[in-house]
């Protein structure tokens, strides 16, 4: 640190405690003496002082509003009530006029607590950035691509994302990571080294280290200098260790490549960046990539490179080493890799300082600043120390509070520069001091939303972190600052831009990766001995099939049905082989066709859906069918009884799922529920773990033997799937396609859903009770638009739910 950290945390932590509005909680009503009286005779049997069904007492619940949980449990009771499904079937049925009559006293309480609190706070509490946000926030801002996230604590998340304001905790551990991540983000934007010399590299693959010290014989030498590449084993990837940068940067590589002996069809390689083991900044998937049939094609990428790290390439799908060292690769005859050069360019500098220095500091004079491991560094300086700080700070606290900004607003920062110049401190170490304590202000980490309508600063920072997950850019917050935001056809417009913008990629990610929970792709590892044909390229694949798909859905908003049913998805050959659809290859992804009897379509069969509601082993009816209702119905189904244990599949085929569930529907706290899980959750049993489709169980121990291209598989054929069940409406189903039919009788609840988890993750809360009506509008307008999933957007945006504190 340049300042000491105790007083800037001091600071933060006070403008931290002051963003916060508590609120003190009202005293608890009782409960009406007419609700109470039903209560009584219709309820307390199951949910009294005798008994608790789903740890629910009525008898012990107050009408104390103010607490959210609160509202939302009586919400729950009016809802059940209303619909018939409390009191359950085979109690006695209340009288049908008293009933409905206790549900408008409630709702009648509840209106009259929502609208009370909303008035004074809003729908939604002040939320800080989430750490994903945070980064790209910091990224926009200074310009640099540092990599935060890792700094800072892990967020919480609530209603099925992670930035909800109610969960997004803030403490004096925190407040002094966000500090350690300022430093770390100034010291990258701040350049005090001069320019770094670029470098240009033209590199054989023959100069690498590994290709002089393998002992196998899975390289081939051409005589032209090119290499070879037969095997994918992964000890066998090529390290461009020749490549061994010294300054962080953007480097431009590229990569002449072809694929030999391949029948024609191209290779697919990958290429990773890091330390390669050697310590260091951990490494990441830069991506994959088609080598075309016998001409090479140069393939150009940049990426960001840390210091003393490289890049490595390993072929995909070839032949193991052993098996190929046995012949030699001169003798080989299968497809291969071929590899003439790598071409390496950069640090790409444009000019320097580099434009995350100017943003901070213009063109203000560096001079001579050496210390003692650094003869060459430089530090700004200034001649007018006082009038520059200010200028400094004005410009970037409007950029960083996402707002205009006055004198008085950075007066005490203003201070802590002043302050440190008095005790000696040089220009530039104060002005850190200044712009650290910018970033860790609660007008940079939180978005501020004053009740009832957003000004056009609210809104323009609401509209950006919804489709880019980062800050407003200049021509938003030009809008704002003339007013002209909130004008629908503005606004529109702007929704277009956004969409348009490559930024918008954070939409697709970080949407479906909770909504859809693509995040939790790694969260199991299928077992290599039920699914040995599982790989690190086709779990990227599967989740890169979603985002496209997704986005493809929004690009032409096309009806949101296509995420129940469609005709159409996104497939490179990985994916294609897995799902037995021929005629695609490579690793390129491209819009296909479906064929009628292939069972997908939607993201209900997509495997990177089908493969986070499973484990490494077995599928759940229940996991997947929750999912289901949650996540595609809205009608998330409760927690299940502590008491109750949780069923384990049977993996020696034995007892089949269906069969054990069928017990535990007798367990009367469970039937209630399963009769509404079960049914979608048996539909998806159709496919396996990873997501392929399958007729027979896989099993281990006794059942058919499976032989796969010649080679017996460790697992064998189990017990047949039964997909079939019926909804708790009385319609059965035999299959997926048919479920999915089913479903789409009713598409506004389909819209419903969709458009609450839009606007969960758009506002930073999710819709209460009293949102129903504004949400019904909502679906109500994109019905008579064919349901386009872009048209929902543009609604959302327009509607007071999202213009709305």
């Amino acid at each position: 640190m340049i300042a000491p950290r105790k007083t800037l945390l001091l600071l933060c932590l006070c403008f931290a405690v002051a963003a916060r509005s508590l609120g003190a909680a009202e005293a608890a009503p009782k409960v009406d003496s007419q609700v109470a009286a039903f209560f009584e005779k219709n309820c307390l049997r199951c949910h009294g002082p005798e008994k608790s069904k789903g740890d629910l007492r009525l008898d012990q619940l107050t009408t104390d509003f103010s607490l959210r949980e609160n509202f939302e449990r009586w919400h729950e009771i009016a809802s059940r009530i209303e619909s018939g499904e409390m009191p359950p079937k085979k109690e006695p049925r209340p009288d049908a006029a008293q009933a409905q009559s206790v549900v408008r006293r409630i709702t009648a309480r509840l209106d009259e607590a929502a609208a009370k609190r909303r008035a004074t706070e809003g729908r939604v509490v002040l939320r800080r950035l989430n750490r994903v946000e945070y980064e790209n926030t910091v990224r926009d801002l200074l310009g640099v691509d540092a990599q935060l996230k890792e700094l800072l604590p892990l967020d919480t998340a609530a209603s099925g994302f992670d930035n909800i304001g109610d969960a997004l905790h803030i403490s004096s551990f925190s407040m002094d990571r966000y500090l350690e991540a300022a430093d770390a983000a100034l010291n990258q934007a701040i350049a005090n080294r001069p320019k770094p010399p670029a470098m240009q590299k033209h590199i054989r693959l023959t100069e690498t280290q590994h290709l002089r010290s393998t002992g196998e014989k899975v390289f081939r030498i051409r005589d032209d200098g090119g290499v070879v590449m037969f095997s994918s084993s992964a000890w066998q990837k090529i390290l461009l260790s020749p490549f061994y940068p010294s300054e962080r940067g953007r480097y431009r590589f590229r990569i002449s490549a072809s694929a030999v002996q391949s029948a024609g069809k191209p290779v697919t390689f990958q290429v990773w960046s890091g330390s390669a083991g050697m310590g260091g900044p951990k490494g990441h998937l830069v991506g994959y990539f088609d080598a075309p049939a016998d001409k090479a094609k140069v393939i150009e990428f940049v990426d960001h490179m840390e210091p003393k790290t490289s890049i490595s390439v390993l072929p995909y799908g070839l032949a193991g080493a052993r098996e190929i060292s046995k012949v030699g690769a001169e003798a080989w005859t299968e497809p291969g890799l071929a590899i003439d050069w790598v071409e390496v360019e950069g640090p790409l500098n444009e000019t320097w300082p580099p434009e995350s220095h100017r943003r901070l500091f213009g063109d203000l004079k560096q001079a001579s600043s050496p210390i003692y491991n650094q003869r060459d560094r430089m530090e700004v300086v200034s001649e007018s120390p006082q009038a520059d700080a200010k200028n400094i700070l004005l410009k970037f606290a409007r950029r960083a509070f996402r707002r205009p900004v006055t004198e008085a607003d950075i007066k005490p920062i203003l201070s802590l520069v002043e302050a440190r110049l008095a005790e000696k401190y040089s220009f530039e170490k104060a002005m850190r001091v200044g712009l650290t304590a910018i970033m860790a202000s609660p007008d940079f980490l939180f978005l501020r939303e004053p009740p009832g309508k957003l000004d056009d600063f609210a809104l323009a920072s609401r509209l950006s972190y919804f489709l880019w997950s980062t800050m407003p850019d200049e021509e938003l917050l030009t809008l704002a600052e003339h007013r002209k935001l909130s004008q629908p056809a503005t606004l529109r417009a702007q929704v277009e831009r956004l969409l348009n913008s490559s930024k918008a990629t954070a939409f697709t990610e970080n949407f479906t990766g909770q909504w859809l929970g693509l995040r939790d792709i790694d969260f199991t590892m299928p077992s290599h001995l039920f699914y040995p044909d599982f790989d690190d390229m086709l779990k990227v694949s599967m989740v890169r099939e979603t985002e496209l798909f997704f986005a493809e859905v929004l690009k032409n908003d096309l009806s949101l049905t296509n995420f129940i049913a469609s005709d159409f998805t996104m497939l490179n050959g990985r994916l294609a082989k897995h799902y037995g659809i021929p005629g695609v290859d490579g690793w390129e992804f491209r819009r296909v066709s479906l064929p009628p009897a292939s069972h997908r379509g939607g993201v209900l069969t997509m495997a990177s859906v089908l493969k986070v509601t499973a484990n490494g082993t077995t599928t759940s009816p229940v996991l997947r069918g929750a999912w289901v209702l949650d996540r595609i119905l809205g009608t998330p189904p409760p927690k299940p009884p502590e008491a109750v244990a949780q069923l384990e599949p049977d993996t020696r085929g034995a007892t089949t799922i269906r069969e054990q569930l069928a017990k535990h529907r007798t367990i009367e706290t469970c039937a209630s529920c399963h009769v509404k899980i079960d049914p979608p959750g048996f539909a998806l049993e159709s496919f396996d773990v990873i997501g392929g489709w399958r007729d027979y169980y896989r099993v281990r121990g006794s059942g058919k033997s499976v032989t796969l291209n010649g080679q017996k598989m460790p697992y064998s054929h189990g017990p047949k799937v039964d997909p079939a069940d019926v909804l708790p409406n009385g319609r059965a189903f035999h299959d997926i396609d048919e479920l999915k039919r089913l479903l789409l009788a009713d598409k506004d609840q389909i819209a419903r859903a969709l458009t609450a988890k839009l606007v969960t993750y758009a506002t930073g809360g999710a819709p209460e009770s009293a949102d129903q009506p504004a949400i019904r509008e909502v679906v109500g307008k994109v019905s008579g638009k064919n349901y386009g999933f872009r048209s929902l957007i543009h609604e959302i945006t327009q509607s007071k739910l999202f213009q709305e504190k």
